[in-house]
Formats: structure tokens, sequence, C-alpha cells
């Protein structure tokens, strides 16, 4: 008892400690001299206890033994340990009551370490249901477990009529449902998936387009319990680039069609551009004139460095109004240009070329 890897107390019927191991010392900072002959409630056990572990003492004393009772016992110094305790009557040789024997364990770090899992578990939670972002989780069967408030927002189903539910069955589009299926089947094989697209049917039968990053939801052994996704809603940045497509192929036929010569050039003096009525007064189809290099292919010789300067300017935001532009025809004739130069820049600003917009004027 004494020397055993756990901490074992005593009392007799009045409650006195009659026995108090070393671990019990260890852990409590009181010495078996200290300890024996003192009243546990009293010494070792906070007031606000006493009526609960008195009744625990008292219903062993009885002959009621107790298992896995949490016993709150109090150091030398005032801090509170968790001893998970088996109360045990005991006897004497003729059967008598003499008291009552605890055997222990030390659960105070288990008990810290549940309490903080449970606050980190508690604040992914929380976070999972207020996070900006629509986010879904399902078990290996497909039926959904977790459906958070912008799951909802974007969906039109609430929480209460999407938990239970076939994932791909009840909120997938039909033509989407398969590459759901195979993400979902790569997440129970243990592995993820980044940016595929899923095509969410809404309460009102409208379609929401989810950009999901899914990875596989484990036990601590490591074993696939299900699959959860992080999505964003790109509907709106879908339907935009498709307008946005739509702007560029109306201007894109636009310029080809357009009656003016029409010509782009990238930094390097490489052409990208080459409209129709371009390739009608110089003589060179767009396929022969793409890519290749505007003033050294054609701009006759003696004009090149004009030329060179002027679309220079443009690169650097100069771009020149009613310039007389030499341009040299596939059959080596001088055609006159009354062009205007327009520098292009990306999105974000950069110099990406120079556009020219002109008139034949010979």
């Amino acid at each position: 008892i004494d020397t055993a890897n756990a901490p074992i107390l005593g009392i007799d019927t009045d409650g006195i400690v009659t026995e108090w191991n070393c671990k019990v010392a260890e852990i409590s900072g009181w010495a078996k001299e200290e300890a024996l002959g003192k009243p546990l409630l009293e010494t070792f056990i906070s007031e606000s206890y006493w009526e609960d572990v008195g009744r625990i003492l008292e219903g062993a004393l009885n002959g009621h033994e107790s298992a896995n009772y949490e016993f709150p016992l109090f150091t030398k110094d005032g801090r509170r340990r968790e001893i998970l305790l088996n109360a045990t009557t005991r006897r004497s040789a003729c059967g008598e009551v003499t008291g009552v024997i605890g055997v222990g364990q030390d659960i105070t770090e288990m008990r810290t370490a549940m309490a903080e899992q449970q606050r980190i578990a508690d604040g992914l939670a929380r976070f999972i249901q207020t996070a900006n972002a629509p986010i879904f989780g399902v078990d290996v069967t497909g039926r959904v477990t977790e459906w958070n408030r912008k799951a909802e927002e974007v969906s039109g189903f609430t929480k209460e009529e999407a938990l239970g539910q076939m994932l791909i069955d009840e909120f997938i589009a039909e033509e989407n449902r398969y590459q759901v299926h195979c993400a979902l089947e790569r997440a129970w094989q243990g592995d993820e998936s980044a940016n595929f697209e899923m095509m969410l049917v809404s309460k009102d039968g409208s379609k929401v387009e989810i950009l999901l990053n899914a990875t596989p939801t484990r036990l601590s052994d490591g074993k696939v319990t299900g699959w959860a996704g992080v999505g964003q809603d790109i509907t709106v940045l879908r339907e935009a680039m498709q307008r946005s497509e739509q702007v560029a192929a109306d201007w894109t036929r636009m310029i080809d069609t357009t009656n003016a010569p029409i010509f782009c050039i990238e930094a390097s003096g490489l052409i990208t551009e080459w409209n129709q009525k371009a390739a009608e007064i110089s003589g060179w189809g767009k396929e022969e004139a793409m890519g290749k290099s505007l003033v050294d292919n054609f701009i006759k010789e003696d004009c090149r460095e004009e030329v060179s300067l002027i679309l220079k300017q443009a690169l650097e935001g100069h771009g020149a109004v009613n310039y007389d532009f030499p341009l040299c025809t596939k059959d080596g004739q001088r055609r006159e240009i009354l062009l205007n130069t327009t520098t292009r820049r990306s999105a974000d600003g950069v110099v990406r070329g120079v556009m020219g917009v002109g008139q034949d004027i010979t």
C-alpha cells in the first residue's frame, strides 16, 4: 500500500485518516505524519465539497461502495487535485465495519487536457458555424453531418433540413454528381481534393457554384470517418466572368470586322492583333502577321527609326494622335495610315503593349 503507484488513503468510522501512502503524500504535499490522525473532510477537502464527499464516505461506511468518484483533494499549497477514487468498506476479521479505504488515480492533468480539448472543440464549432464560407461535412455513407450558417444561406436549406440527408442525391446537380462522388471516394481513401467545383442545387431550384477544398475527417487512430469541405460561392464570380468573356468576344468581333485598320503589338514589338481591314490594306493575312515584328516586317527601312520612336513613346504611356504611319504592303507598296496609338495595360496597370487604330488616307 505504501509504495503503490496510486494514491491510497484510509479513514476510520469517525472520518479520521488512518492510511496515507507515499503517492498521496506526493500529490497532496502533506506528509504521512502530517495527515495521520487528522479529519479527512475538514483538513483536506474544501468546505464547499464536504457534503458531497461526506455522503460518499458515509455510504461506504454503510457498505455501499463507490466506483470512479471524482474526489477533490486540496494540496498543502491550496491547489485542487482531481482524484478518480474507488471507495471500499474496511472490515475487521469478524466483519465489523472499521472504516473506508480509497484507491485512486490522479486525473488532474488529464482533466486539464480534456478541458483544453473541449475549449478548442467549442471554438472550432463556433468558427465552423459563423465562418463566412459554406462548410459541409458528410460521413462515410455520404450523409450530411455538418451544414453551417453560410451553407444555409447559399442553399436555402436549414441545418435541421440538411443533417442526415444524402449530400449527392439531395443537394448536388445531376450533371455534377459523378465528380462529387469521385471527390468523396478520394477523401475516404485519405486523399484531399483542392479547388473542385461543386454545383449545389438550392431550395428554390437555382444552382449555386461552390469552389471547394475537401479533406478527410479522421479519428485519433487515423481511421477515416467522413469528409469535410470548405467552399467559396463563386456563382456571382462565374456569372461576371461569363459576362466579361461575352464582352471580350464582342470587342474581339468588333475589332476584327470594323472598317478601320487595327493592330496591336506587345512590349517586345511583336504583333498580337491584326484585323480584317489591316489584312485587306496590307495584303498580309492575319496568320502571316501574328507573332512577327511590326517594325522589321511591315515598315520600310528608312522609316523604322521614326516608327520605333512613336511605338516606344506609346509603351511609355504617351500615345500619338493622327500620326502618318507608313505601312508597307505585301507587294511592296506604301500605304499612308493616319494612326492613333494607345497604351495597352493589364488589369493591374502594367503596360502590355500598344494598340493602333487608323484610317487609310493613301
